[in-house]
């Protein structure tokens, strides 16, 4: 089924490209069907980039998926245009009075930053708390996942020697539970960060469930209130040359950055990298929605609050 998008997106175009079902405002209100309300934070510096990551992700279910994109109105964005932001994206105060069955907090380059030193944390914390009686299943990306983890569990993030960038192997740890079902054992997905939650903290907090881990990269994927929170601290949305554009800019930016492990083949940068984790992200959003969304929402979205 499609994903459901404003008329002219930018990125309906490269979607339909792609062969996938993009259905625009017209066509969707002559279906005889309530759509997925899905909600995206886009905290993401280029927004466009992550609107396209995200909707292929969403896109791989029979569900109709009626998606809106939300800005924080106390940042302003210098990688978007404010003409993309006022004609695609609302405000929480345009949007706090309705319901959505699922939520997105995406990532953001604020991770060597206090929380509370983020100019537009208050505002993130009044969503958060707003998800917790307006959204069905919220699912929380890396930063957002640190910053989730902080205001709810209280859990700190700490600094890492070197940052954490590239493919790395993860074990999925419950595999009862739907949100992994279809995972392979193990499997590789894409970390950016310079921060972790350490793996002590998070086993020491009785309201999270681990459901994938790595050696090397820590926590992936943990889930609070039977799925209503889903942390997942990589970025498996990212495309195939997402961490080759991360790479470059910070070389050219004379950053200390190494080379993205287990991305190029034999680490030889001027290769097209292989596209290893798209399975498993599909798999992941697919069962996000079906399992935490879709079979758990009402019908009329009175909402179901912790």
């Amino acid at each position: 089924m499609p994903i459901k998008i404003q008329n002219d997106l930018p990125v309906k175009e490269i979607l339909e490209k792609e062969n996938i079902f993009v259905m625009d405002e017209h066509r969707a209100t002559h279906q005889d069907i309530r759509p997925i309300q899905i909600l995206i934070l886009n905290l993401m510096p280029l927004k466009e980039d992550t609107e396209l990551q995200l909707l292929r992700s969403l896109s791989n279910t029979p569900l109709q998926v009626d998606v809106a994109f939300l800005r924080t109105s106390t940042h302003q964005s210098r990688h978007t245009s404010v003409s993309h932001l006022n004609k695609f994206y609302q405000s929480f105060q345009e949007l706090k009075n309705q319901k959505f069955d699922g939520l997105i907090i995406t990532g953001a380059p604020v991770e060597q930053m206090e929380f509370e030193e983020v100019d537009y944390w208050d505002e993130l914390v009044e969503i958060m708390e707003w998800s917790t009686q307006n959204v069905t299943s919220t699912l929380f990306l890396c930063w957002g996942a640190q910053a989730g983890l902080y205001h709810f569990f209280h859990l700190p993030k700490t600094q890492l020697k070197q940052k954490l960038f590239g493919l790395y192997w993860h074990r999925v740890a419950n595999r009862k539970i739907p949100l992994v079902r279809g995972f392979d054992d193990i499997f590789l997905a894409p970390h950016s960060r310079h921060t972790d939650v350490p793996m002590e903290s998070i086993r020491q907090c009785p309201d999270l469930t681990v459901l994938a881990e790595s050696e090397e990269a820590g926590l992936f994927l943990a889930m609070a209130h039977e799925g209503r929170q889903i942390f997942v601290m990589g970025h498996p949305e990212y495309d195939r040359m997402t961490l080759d554009t991360e790479y470059k800019r910070d070389l050219g930016k004379g950053l200390p950055i190494q080379i993205p492990a287990n991305y190029y083949k034999d680490d030889d940068p001027a290769g097209t990298p292989n596209l290893l984790w798209r399975a498993t992200a599909n798999n992941l959003y697919t069962n996000w929605l079906n399992y935490y969304v879709y079979q758990t929402t009402p019908y009329d979205l009175d909402g179901t609050p912790f």
